[in-house]
């Protein structure tokens, strides 16, 4: 069921309490137990978890520049040293390189990062992996590096007290270490630059032998840690805490804009109006683009909060992590990309963003077919299904620019991770059948909300995004012909709305019409919603994209795919017959 204005709540993975003592340790990797193999926020005292390599720094990178943008925004507040950590050979990720540049071009010098540099590897040492030198990567990347010895304490003290002062650039300390230090066997294979010990623990024998010949504690050093083992930590982290997704924030929304009947514009710019009148009234809204900022329509937010626009360059890795970084700390980060990109290149840093339960709205323009010139490289058009699998990322399409300038404004008010898609060509402003907005100012978006936009009983089509015009234009020459069709829009493949379903029961026949690959998209995912409902249906015909089309316009492409207004009405009326 939904709610009227936000939809339905989802609920949040609940994880036991962890208590900071032996017991917790000895769950690592073990079921049922928050201590998991990789780092994650169900521990207290860990801002973001990470796994995938790469993903953790860049979104520190964006913890580091909220800091920043806390002493610009806020009169009170300001801005914290962040520290990351980083592996040397993580450091050969791609998306590394990028949380290089981007963090040098806005002079994060409030960002310290640490690297391990012990030059092994999972599988062997860096050298035979891949030949890597970090103090020169990101020297030329314009940090300040400080090189020192990884097992010098005091050394390490005085690298850390020159990361403080260090102005205008970012700090990258060269940690050099060994593996296994201070463990004979293990520093043997360490100095040798093997990977014996990556990820493997040693026998109860071994460490008993280390304990009781290398070490040599005795029964007293021995018993005194046990008994700190079975102590509470006195310093007591805080619990991480996970917002409700589609919970209201406390984001100011504004007054709707309203396109007129008889309009003709795209849905980006309305995106771009709306993002605009959100950052106007709420300082925490930022934008964030990859070389794009006029296709995507942030340049009106580059132009009036010039401090709030984050141009990050060809580096959608980046912009996704550094978003999912900044959301945690109280900004609303709005990245946006083309479609083809957002969800190829970026697809593992939103799925990092989606386990840690961020409050990312990515927003993606130039999707399906409408894209049109630019041809199947960048022809979205399994850039919804790409979303499918994530649990706690919601996906919306637009059906013309008042749906969503209203779309836009919920999703800012919403917690939680949004993917957005629009296409790129200009569509009508959709209107009742008296001719006024159909979107009007008293329109309210949810989660998942369907509206009928023609009513009929003959037959129901079910549409998205851009072919929302094409089934209303084909809708009136079947009205000519005699035939009732009922048009209902559709806004999110991941969650469907009650009048959707009893437009569907009342027909028995169905028509769906996507700029999307029908595999990933509409007409799968309806088809388990309606299974799952048990509704029966007569007849269905599935129209979507089913093969790559070359470059031609928007109109041509549609027709080329079938999924034009001509295709909808030659499928309602041979099924009809």
């Amino acid at each position: 069921m939904t709610t009227k204005k936000t939809g339905t709540k989802k609920p949040v993975a609940k994880i036991p309490e962890p208590k900071l003592e032996k017991e917790v340790v000895e769950g690592f990797r073990k079921s049922g137990m928050p201590y998991e193999g990789h780092v994650t926020r169900h521990v207290p005292g860990v801002w973001y978890g990470t796994g995938p390599l790469g993903a953790g720094v860049s979104a520190a990178s964006g913890f580091a520049l909220a800091e920043k943008l806390k002493d610009t925004t806020s009169s009170t507040k300001k801005g914290s040293k962040v520290f990351a950590l980083v592996g040397d050979g993580e450091s050969e990720e791609g998306q590394v390189y990028e949380m290089m540049h981007v963090a040098e071009k806005y002079k994060l010098d409030n960002f310290i990062v640490f690297m391990d540099y012990n030059e092994v590897q999972l599988s062997d040492s860096l050298t035979e992996v891949m030949p890597y030198d970090p103090k020169a990567h990101f020297t030329a990347a314009g940090w300040h590096v400080i090189e020192v010895d990884g097992h010098d304490y005091t050394a390490m003290w005085k690298a850390l007290k020159e990361a403080y002062d260090v102005k205008g650039k970012p700090v990258f300390i060269l940690g050099k270490t060994v593996m296994g230090k201070g463990v004979d066997f293990m520093e043997k294979t360490g100095r040798a630059k093997e990977a014996t010990w990556h990820g493997k623990a040693a026998t109860q024998e071994q460490i008993d032998g280390v304990l009781n010949e290398q070490i040599a504690l005795s029964e007293e050093k021995r018993s005194e840690i046990g008994d700190f083992l079975k102590k509470y930590v006195s310093w007591k982290p805080k619990k991480p805490v996970f917002s409700e997704l589609l919970s209201a924030t406390k984001i100011k929304t504004g007054k709707p804009r309203v396109y007129t009947a008889g309009e003709m514009t795209d849905c980006r710019s309305a995106y771009g109006n709306a993002l605009l009148d959100l950052a106007t009234l709420n300082k925490n809204i930022v934008a964030l683009t990859a070389d794009l900022a006029g296709s995507v329509k942030t340049d009106g937010v580059q132009k009036t909060f010039s401090e709030r626009h984050i141009e990050v360059g060809v580096a959608e890795q980046q912009m996704v992590s550094m978003s999912g970084g900044m959301s945690l700390s109280g900004f609303v980060p709005f990245c946006s990309a083309f479609g083809a990109f957002m969800t190829s290149r970026a697809k593992d840093q939103a799925r990092v963003n989606d386990i840690n339960m961020t409050n990312v709205k990515m927003v993606a323009t130039h999707c399906g077919l409408s894209v049109g010139e630019d041809g199947p490289t960048h022809q979205a058009i399994d850039d919804s299904g790409s979303m499918l699998g994530l649990f706690n990322t919601m996906t919306l399409e637009p059906a013309d620019p008042n749906q969503c300038d209203r779309m836009i404004r919920f999703v800012a008010s919403h917690y939680g991770n949004f993917y957005v898609r629009m296409g790129r060509h200009k569509v009508p402003v959709l209107t009742k059948q008296n001719g006024s907005v159909l979107f009007d100012a008293d329109y309210e978006y949810y989660y998942g909300r369907c509206d009928v936009l023609r009513t009929g009983k003959d037959v129901t089509i079910a549409a998205m995004g851009g072919t929302v015009a094409e089934a209303l234009a084909a809708w009136k020459v079947l009205k000519e012909k005699g035939v009732s069709a009922e048009v209902v829009i559709v806004s999110s493949i991941k969650q469907f709305d009650a009048p959707l379903f009893r437009s569907i029961k009342k027909t028995k026949k169905l028509v769906t019409v996507e700029d999307h690959n029908t595999h990933s998209g509409l007409a799968s995912q309806l088809a388990a919603a309606l299974q799952e409902k048990k509704i029966v249906l007569d007849a269905c015909v599935n129209l979507g994209v089913r093969e790559y089309q070359l470059s031609g316009t928007w109109d041509e492409l549609y027709a080329a795919a079938g999924i034009d207004r001509g295709a909808i009405e030659i499928s309602v009326r041979k099924m009809i017959k």
